[in-house]
């Protein structure tokens, strides 16, 4: 039996990169799987695909956690589906770059959304069955340069990441009681395929500067995942964990 044998997970933006390569470590650990991407369809429907041939059942469902009534939607239909969600990982991101003097109420707007509010509304949405389950696992996705806010045009999206990080910390105080554990992950330089280059003005992520030489892997991100939902990582919540290479120390 795999260490997720029977549960349900729910991954956002899980069409590509990092959530897909965690979708399919989870569903090889047992876990059924709920996929969710923006507006591609097809992208959803083949990591559900590729779900299903390791033997679980998978469901790909198009949201943009953007917009409240949207992610209302998507667990609702993960509920419908399954009867529950035990894990759940909020990985959907946008990632622009502006100067802050430059930014808008629309720019911010925007950013809280997709970051923040998103993620809030979905725990929300779902956090009441994992109580009445007595069993939850919450993870959400900050990054490195996020926190570290190097280089410039980060300040909108650094405030709404770090509001993640206090979410994590008060949900995992508040329902540690009711074995439910919440963590970060705060990725750094992952070698992954971008739809959106100019997100980063020119600058790809790269190895300059990593200790280990060499970028992450979105496997490496998707097995320290496996490993904070699942029981091996049974004493940990409330925590941020970096996995940079050694880029950064906190």
């Amino acid at each position: 039996m795999g260490k997720l044998e029977g549960k349900v997970a729910l991954v956002t933006g899980s069409g590509r990169n990092i959530g897909r390569a965690t979708v399919l470590k989870l569903a090889r650990e047992g876990a059924h799987v709920v996929v969710n991407a923006r507006s591609n369809q097809q992208e959803a429907e083949a990591v559900a695909r590729e779900a299903r041939d390791l033997g679980v059942k998978a469901v790909p469902v198009l949201a943009d956690v953007g917009k409240r009534a949207e992610v209302e939607a998507l667990a609702a239909r993960a509920l419908s589906e399954f009867g529950r969600v035990d894990i759940l990982i909020n990985n959907a991101a946008i990632r622009p770059h502006m100067p802050f003097t430059k930014t808008t109420d629309a720019d911010w707007e925007l950013i809280r959304s997709v970051v923040l509010d998103g993620p809030l509304y979905l725990t929300r949405a779902l956090i009441e069955p994992m109580v009445k389950d007595r069993y939850g696992r919450i993870l959400f996705f900050v990054g490195d340069g996020s926190i570290s806010a190097s280089g410039n045009g980060r300040t909108l999206l650094s405030a709404a990441k770090m509001g993640l990080i206090g979410m994590a910390r008060g949900l995992a105080s508040e329902f540690a009681p009711h074995n439910s554990r919440v963590n970060v992950v705060s990725p750094g330089s992952i070698d992954t395929r971008r739809d959106n280059p100019e997100w980063y003005h020119g600058h790809l992520p790269n190895a300059a500067g990593i200790p280990l030489g060499r970028q992450g892997s979105v496997e490496e991100i998707a097995a320290t995942c496996l490993f904070l939902v699942s029981e091996d990582a049974g004493f940990i919540t409330g925590q941020t964990i970096h996995v940079n290479g050694g880029a950064h120390y906190y």
